[in-house]
């Protein structure tokens, strides 16, 4: 019995795990609405494009499905993504950047972005690694400042 509760757990987390691979996931203080109000103003601050905001919950609830609040944010800055697109144009599937803003079944509000190291993974990006961390910094820190 203590074996297969173990095994049980064992999937379990590898499943939660295999979930969120290739994500990142930064909890915010603040309403989903909140939050991308936050994150747009901040992405424009800094020069960057918002392409789009998709409000996938209202789209959702237009065809009568109830959707907890979920908003996308895509965007982007060719000084950024260019480059990588150089070094593997593949990549160019993954950008521009997305951030998704979400709420949990508990109610906390996430921004979710792709781990700038897992699409390198994922395109076998190499010779880029100056232009993945700044990306990666960049997106750790916008999304730090727009959750609180």
């Amino acid at each position: 019995m203590k074996t297969c509760l173990l095994i049980v757990s064992a999937l379990i987390v590898s499943t939660n795990l295999m979930a969120a691979d290739g994500m990142v996931n930064i909890k915010s203080s603040q309403s989903v609405k909140q939050t991308a109000d936050r994150l747009v103003e901040i992405l424009n601050n800094k020069g960057m494009t918002v392409f789009n905001r998709i409000g996938h919950s209202d789209a959702a609830s237009g065809v009568g499905i109830d959707l907890r609040d979920t908003e996308l944010v895509i965007f982007g800055n060719p000084k950024a993504g260019s480059p990588l697109m150089k070094c593997q144009q593949s990549v160019a599937i993954d950008l521009p950047q997305k951030a998704l803003i979400w709420q949990d079944a508990d109610s906390a509000v996430w921004i979710s972005y792709n781990d700038p190291a897992y699409l390198k993974q994922r395109h076998a990006i190499s010779g880029c690694d100056e232009a993945m961390n700044k990306i990666g910094n960049a997106l750790a820190g916008i999304t730090k400042a727009a959750a609180q």
